[in-house]
């Protein structure tokens, strides 16, 4: 036990805070030291250090922690695409943060996520903000400003999430995540790096997933990529109970200690593991440095990463805390100006919207009164819904669109005897509920009766008790199951807990329950009381305009821990669309959800399309403003919505360029491309220029406003590069700018970019180049929607050609391969995992070799053979690899190439038997 310190160091104000920092770390014992290293750190009392805990959610708001303001999600926020309203959001959510400290709040915040939605059938796609990457970083670091502050000190300290190549929940701690070098340093790094490199966020959680073959936690980028562009001490915590895989799921280490060993070593601080019970972890650690698996060096180093966001928070500082503000005026305001200017108008025809002289409408589906929340949501003080906002203006009839039914088992039903108690079967006609179809087959059973639905009690039996689906655990969703295959629509249907598979029994007592044995299920048939889609298009034709909400539930197809199959609205959500069209042809379509959805029959057939994001509290209001034409519909997408997926590679394919993946290589005809949204006024483009002038590229181009409203446009500039001897974006976005012009005016829009910024990452030299190619500007209102060019003549650097020695993984074209570690720590290889599995390296200079040299790995003694100009020619050279140790244990091969190989060919290595991996690749 160490003595008190009087007047210690680190709480002088006098001195820097370098000195204060390293007195700190200074005074620590190893023990103390090792206890700052969970997420629930130790005080250490003598030095006057209280307990901290990392870790509180602010995605879109401050979550779990009761009442606070909920703004639309980070989608949502991100369709504004507008960085100084997402920085007030931000700081709003910081005000909120510190008014709720005597909640639980800490003020290490986790977020904003900073994954490019490279494929939106990802179970998180709500929680990111763009499938672009510059939008990504622009965006995430306005937000992580408005968290930080822009004081001395740190008003909350923001933590970037999920470095790295994240876009998965199905094994999504088992799979790994191929990243080639160019999708590394183009796609990937370019969404994380920016709010680092501002100072915005500092602080970094690492993912789940392994990323070639490595676990992220262990990802040497931490060290060499993420703190070389920080300002300052970046702070790295685990994701939750993430350093159990490293020797649990994903075995990479035979024990605690050393898995938790490697991880400091690789740049984790803060394990989130456990919860707050540390001691397991820590137990980990003190063995760790026992074996001579940790230094005190290490310990130091993690240590004065932690404290040093507690020193920029002014935990040290004299005074009090910052103060902060719940739930105000100004918060509420925010959130519906947030809101209304999310909202993208994906179709028009007709000039339905925005609405005129109507007198009553019809607010349908499952989205229509009610607002939805998702797992990283707040507790809203109100919520208004699409049904109350359209209310607040006109005369208002409403259906949800739901099937009501009983359901019966041979000559008992199932009734509801008492509120709250547990369904049973008996002799009458049973009760009543509403069958809610969220899509991937799951569905919830709603009471008539109480509103309630049904959900699991501690004994497994079930009753009408939850407000919705929600939970980490979801258990309030079924799917109908077919329990014999010559029933009919109507049944039988076994019914199973999706989260458990368990099906629905009926106990001696007649009380359904879930049952444990399959056999034990209960088969029930669907008596339909009504139609839901039949009710809603009989509201729709007595109305003048019929309003369709639909969308996905942010808990059920599409969450955490769960990815979507495919891209379709639920079956009864398109049956139910169909009908009100055919209803009333005055129809409007909105879609609240956090992901694309593939509306291709309604984009043909329904005159107006509307889209948000789950949009928060005052969701209604927001959309009853853009209905009614009180707001210029402003919102764009920031995400591809695509036909089908069919467009879409294999979910785990994260080689967004060798796919053809998002719109940046995306060459197919997407329902709605990036940047997409249209306003209520036409804007008219003149001719863009382009001019470059040291460095800087200025585009600019006249825009006017000929109509009669107010026209809000953003103007998208894109640039494409005409040839490359690689493959390279089909049109990049470069910058944007938003304008408001009133009836008749006009202006000139002016957007600027380095020239730099149209580098790609060179796989020969290993860095950033400038290709010498042809260029063009692409200016209008979205990807696809390009209303002028102007060519652009940037200085650049020839093609390399590949000499001497290079590393594998920097190839162009592969097949049948897959990233893989060179060592546990650090390096890259391809290992070959097809029959003829093949790499491609293209102009490799053959000029005055004899021989070629491969660092290969392979279980069994294999051969790999070098082909020129194609894969099929004969071979110029034939290497032998012996069989190794383990999947480390490299060595060199080594061939004579054929008489007469010379110049500058594409030279393909060959594997015909499964298991190799190379690392590097020499000419000799």
């Amino acid at each position: 036990m160490s003595d008190p310190v009087t007047d210690p160091v680190h709480t002088d104000p006098s001195r820097t805070d370098g000195e204060r920092l390293a007195a700190l770390v200074a005074a620590l014992t190893t023990e103390e030291r090792i206890g700052l290293l969970h997420q629930y750190q130790a005080p250490v009392p003598r030095l006057g250090l209280a307990g901290f805990r990392t870790g509180t959610e602010a995605l879109h708001g401050l979550a779990w922690l009761g009442t606070a303001t909920v703004f639309p999600q980070a989608l949502g926020l991100a369709a504004t695409w507008d960085p100084e309203l997402v920085r007030r959001v931000g700081e709003a959510v910081a005000d909120e943060v510190l008014a709720a400290r005597d909640r639980g709040a800490g003020r290490n915040v986790w977020a904003p996520v900073v994954n490019p939605l490279r494929d939106p059938r990802w179970g998180r796609n709500e929680e990111g903000w763009s499938e672009d990457p510059w939008l990504t970083g622009l965006l995430a670091t306005a937000y992580a400003r408005g968290l930080a502050g822009d004081g001395p000190r740190l008003r909350t300290a923001p933590t970037l999430k999920h470095f790295l190549g994240y876009n998965n929940e199905t094994d999504r701690c088992t799979t790994s995540s191929g990243l080639p070098p160019r999708v590394l340093h183009e796609y990937e790094l370019p969404a994380h790096l920016p709010a680092l490199r501002a100072g915005a966020a500092v602080a970094v959680m690492p993912s789940y997933n392994l990323v070639n073959g490595r676990p992220a936690h262990l990802s040497p980028l931490i060290e060499d990529v993420l703190r070389a562009a920080a300002p300052d001490d970046l702070l790295v915590v685990s994701d939750a109970m993430a350093p159990g895989n490293l020797f649990g799921l994903q075995g990479f280490h035979p024990d605690g200690p050393t898995a938790y060993a490697h991880a400091v070593r690789a740049g984790l601080d803060s394990f989130t593991q456990d919860d707050d019970r540390p001691e397991a972890t820590l137990d980990h650690l003190r063995e760790a440095l026992r074996r001579g698996l940790l230094t005190d060096a290490d310990l130091e180093r993690a240590v004065r990463h932690v404290l040093s966001v507690r020193l920029r928070l002014g935990e040290f500082d004299p005074g009090p805390a910052p103060e902060g503000s719940l739930d105000t005026p100004a918060h509420r305001a925010l959130a519906r100006e947030a809101a209304t200017r999310s909202l993208v108008l994906l179709r028009n025809e007709g000039g339905v919207l925005p609405l005129r002289d109507v007198r009553r409408v019809a607010v349908l589906g499952p989205l229509a009164d009610t607002v939805l929340t998702d797992w990283y949501s707040g507790t809203p003080p109100y919520a208004v819904t699409a049904k109350e906002g359209v209310a607040e203006r006109v005369e208002v009839v409403h259906h949800d669109g739901a099937d009501r039914i009983r359901l019966t088992s041979l000559v008992t039903a199932v009734a509801e005897p008492v509120s709250g108690e547990p369904l049973r079967l008996d002799g009458g006609e049973g009760d009543v509920f509403a069958l809610l179809d969220w899509g991937g087959g799951a569905f919830t059973l709603r009471s008539e009766r109480t509103g309630l639905h049904l959900d699991e009690g501690p004994d497994g039996t079930l009753a009408c008790t939850a407000p919705g689906p929600g939970g980490w655990e979801v258990r309030q969703t079924l799917r109908l199951e077919a329990a014999n295959p010559a029933g009919g629509p109507e049944g039988p249907y076994h019914l199973v807990q999706v989260h458990t598979g368990r099906r629905v029994g009926v106990r001696a007592d007649g009380v359904l329950a879930l049952v444990e044995e399959p056999g034990d299920g209960c088969p029930f048939w669907i008596d339909r009381v009504s139609s839901g889609a039949l009710e809603a298009a009989r509201a729709a034709a007595a109305a003048d305009v019929a309003v369709v909400v639909v969308g996905d539930h942010p808990m059920v197809n599409g969450r955490e821990t769960e990815d979507r199959a495919d891209l379709e609205l639920p079956a009864a959500q398109r049956h139910l669309v169909r009908m009100v069209r055919s209803a009333n042809p005055a129809s409007v379509l909105v879609i609240s959800s956090g992901c694309p959805f593939a509306v291709t029959w309604a984009d043909e057939n329904v005159p107006a399309v509307l889209w948000s994001a789950h949009g928060g509290q005052e969701y209604g209001r927001a959309l009853a403003d853009v209905l009614f034409g009180d707001a210029e519909p402003s919102g764009r997408l920031t995400q591809t919505w695509y036909r089908s997926a069919d467009d879409l590679p294999d979910l785990l394919d994260y080689d967004v360029i060798g796919s053809g993946a998002t719109y940046l290589y995306f060459e197919g005809e997407p329902l709605y491309p990036f940047g997409h949204g249209l306003g209520y006024a036409e804007p008219v483009y003149g001719e863009p220029e382009a001019v470059v002038d040291g460095g800087r590229v200025t585009v600019r181009v006249p825009v006017a406003n000929p109509g009669d409203r107010p026209l809000e446009e953003v103007v998208q500039v894109y640039t494409r590069q005409l040839s490359s001897r690689v493959r390279v974006p089909v049109r990049a976005l470069r910058g944007f700018a938003r304008l408001r012009l009133g009836p008749g005016e006009e202006a000139v829009a002016e957007i600027g970019f380095d020239a730099a910024d149209l580098a790609r990452w060179d796989t020969v030299r290993e860095r950033f180049t400038v290709e010498d190619a042809p260029r063009e500007v692409l200016v209008g209102r979205s990807a696809a929607d390009i209303r002028g060019t102007a060519p652009l003549d940037v200085p650049g650097e020839p093609p390399a050609v590949r000499r001497g020695t290079w590393s594998a993984a920097g190839y162009e074209e592969q097949r049948g391969t897959a990233l893989c570690p060179l060592t546990p720590e650090r390096g890259d290889a391809v290992r070959f995992t097809e029959p003829g599995a093949r790499l491609l390296f293209r102009d490799t200079d053959l000029t005055g070799a004899s021989g070629i040299r491969v660092f290969a790995n392979a279980d069994r003694d294999t051969e790999l053979r070098v082909h020129l100009d194609g894969p099929d020619t004969g071979p110029a050279a034939v290497l032998r690899v012996p069989a190794g140790t383990g999947p480390h244990d490299f060595a060199e091969a080594v061939a004579a190439l054929a008489p007469g190989t010379a110049g500058v060919r594409d030279l393909y290595l060959v594997c015909e038997v499964p298991g190799a991996a190379v690392a590097a690749v020499t000419l000799d």
